[in-house]
């Protein structure tokens, strides 16, 4: 699995969890929903920490507990 694909996993992830649906989180978040959209229809190649914080503060949970999951283990390396 590619980084990105693991972010869009875990973020959807959270999302049920919580039983929100995306454009829920965007507003949460205080983020464009267009924004998250690119990040989850994959139009969005490379998401940087700083919008998967934002997207964390969303969710009202902190950065590491984001990452705490095995989708981040083993990832593909990934050049370019």
């Amino acid at each position: 699995m590619k980084t990105q694909e693991a972010v869009v996993c875990r973020i959807r992830k959270l999302c049920d969890e919580r039983n929100i649906k995306v454009s829920q989180l965007a507003y949460n978040a205080g983020m464009p929903p267009s924004t998250l959209k690119n990040i989850m229809n994959g139009n969005s190649k490379n998401t940087g920490i700083v919008t998967i914080k934002v997207i964390c503060a969303g969710l009202n949970i902190p950065l590491d507990e984001f990452f705490h999951s095995g989708l981040f283990h083993d990832l593909e390396q990934e050049i370019g």
